[in-house]
């Protein structure tokens, strides 16, 4: 069989069978063995950083990789910012990137491009195939590096030559590949200190992340909670938290510095499960970058490449706490907003009262986020994936992949306006593939955030070319028409009862459905 054919059996064999690709010249043997070798699901995708976005989402709810198939370097380098995303959320994905054949590298074409350089960055596994004849050695390699753990990003550079030329029987496992199979379970000394250090007489708080924002970790982490007093943390940006449904809820930490600080403020001790030492978002004029009190001592236990899950069952036996049960916020749904303006607070109490059983929510409401989500306690169980590494322009994609990934439930993606735009392309591949998702589009027609940004940067007043800059009216952004224009039916809000009527509608029906909220 051939090189292309050869891969494509490799990556089903390993269990990837979803690839979301924007191909080109250099891919096309690829494209053509999708019609010779049944179970790979290909996803059309308009823009690369839409690729990689879906690859992050799927990765995140189903915990092993799909594949991207991207053109030379100039298309991996559309895809990175949403690379980086995934790369910060430890996502499983195996990067493959078409190149120049062999005999055409020295020649400087106009593609021509370090396509290594473009992917280090944000791969922790880099691999230039060398041989057609190494094909399904090298994809096998590749997939079992995406896998981790921790979960991460693994490229595999496939010159055209190499996909066309003859190459051999594909990869085969070797061996179970699944994170959280592999992933080292807790050392007994780390569990033995936790525990002293919650016997003990000094302020101490977990710190989850990772894997341990799951249900399961959630449930243990409460338990200590109950039967330690403890205080359980979340960090801000975890690949995924599961959330309401009146289970417990760890504190998750502020965006700002100074909510973030007064949140841990008196803490002699933080327990690190799956998670790092928190740091603010950005720097500030005379303001530390660590939010922890300057004493607090750190302890791991569970590193981001162990099993968080594991070890809090662990601290729990340890603990002599098993028989408690975790505390958790009183489930009753708020009362619909009538009569009202639409702000992102309506929006949260109606997404509070309307939000299906089991939903999906991608979060990139950037500075809406705080003012909605934090009517959510009271909503029906739902996973929570919010943006991991700052770069915007991840909410849509990221809701796409997570739709494939999971079609039976629904998705509800909460996008801001500004950076909606960086990945409009989404809405075309969720038109599609009649994929199940809602979008809500927060629409202020501004870059909100830099208002508050510029006056913590200490950049002073916003002058007249300033808000220019940040001003995104003029002509003001017609969600609706740009949807449709998609393929995804839309309708706009303007009050609360507008919103709640068409929220409730939308989430009623099968496929895609876009509404503009005009804050």
């Amino acid at each position: 069989m051939n090189g292309a054919e050869c891969l494509l059996r490799t990556l089903l064999a390993h269990g990837v069978d979803t690839c979301f690709m924007n191909p080109g010249t250099s891919e096309m043997q690829f494209v053509a063995a999708l019609d010779r070798v049944p179970g790979m699901r290909g996803v059309l995708c308009l823009f690369e950083g839409v690729c990689s976005g879906a690859a992050d989402g799927y990765a995140r709810m189903l915990r092993r990789p799909a594949a991207t198939l991207l053109h030379l370097g100039p298309g991996l380098g559309n895809a990175l910012t949403n690379f980086h995303n995934a790369r910060k959320a430890r996502s499983p994905v195996v990067s493959i990137v078409g190149q120049h054949t062999t005999g055409h590298l020295r020649c400087d074409a106009p593609l021509s491009a370090d396509i290594e350089a473009f992917a280090r960055p944000v791969s922790s596994y880099v691999r230039s195939l060398e041989r057609a004849e190494d094909m399904g050695e090298a994809a096998a390699a590749t997939i079992r590096a995406a896998y981790g753990p921790p979960g991460q990003i693994a490229t595999l550079i496939v010159p055209a030559d190499f996909s066309w030329s003859e190459a051999g029987q594909p990869g085969r496992p070797l061996g179970p590949a699944r994170p959280r199979e592999r992933a080292p379970g807790p050392a007994a000394e780390c569990v033995r200190e936790a525990a002293r250090i919650l016997r003990g007489p000094e302020p101490a708080g977990l710190l989850l992340g990772g894997g341990a924002l799951l249900e399961p970790g959630i449930a243990a982490a409460g338990q200590l909670a109950a039967g330690t007093g403890v205080p359980v943390f979340a960090t801000r940006f975890a690949a995924r938290m599961a959330c309401g449904g009146g289970r417990f809820a760890p504190q998750r930490l502020a965006y700002f510095p100074e909510p973030a600080e007064a949140m841990l403020a008196g803490l002699k001790h933080i327990i690190l499960v799956e998670s790092v030492p928190p740091v603010s978002f950005f720097g500030y004029p005379g303001r530390r970058s660590y939010l922890a009190p300057e004493d607090c001592a750190f302890h791991v236990l569970a590193p981001i490449e162990g099993n968080g899950t594991e070890a809090l069952a662990a601290l729990v036996a340890e603990c002599g706490v098993e028989s408690f049960r975790p505390p958790a916020p009183e489930m009753s749904r708020p009362t619909l907003p009538e009569g009202a303006g639409l702000t992102p607070d309506t929006i949260g109490l109606a997404l509070a009262s309307l939000l299906p059983e089991g939903a999906i929510v991608s979060d990139e409401m950037v500075s809406s986020g705080e003012s909605v989500l934090r009517h959510l306690s009271s909503a029906a169980s739902y996973d929570l994936l919010p943006i991991t590494g700052g770069a915007i322009g991840q909410g849509l994609p990221l809701a796409l992949g997570v739709a494939l990934a999971c079609p039976d439930r629904k998705v509800i993606a909460l996008e801001a306006d500004g950076s909606g735009m960086y990945t409009l392309q989404s809405l075309w591949t969720m038109a599609r593939e009649r994929l199940d998702v809602v979008t809500v589009i927060l629409a202020n027609r501004r870059y909100r955030i830099l208002d508050i940004e510029m006056q913590r940067t200490g950049a002073g007043e916003m002058g007249r070319m300033a808000n220019d800059m940040v001003d995104i009216s003029r002509p003001d952004l017609d969600w609706v028409r740009l949807s449709e224009g998609m393929g995804v039916l839309a309708t706009r809000a303007a009050t609360a009862d507008e919103f709640v009527a068409q929220f409730r509608a939308a989430v009623r029906e099968k496929g895609p459905a876009l509404i503009e909220a005009v804050v």
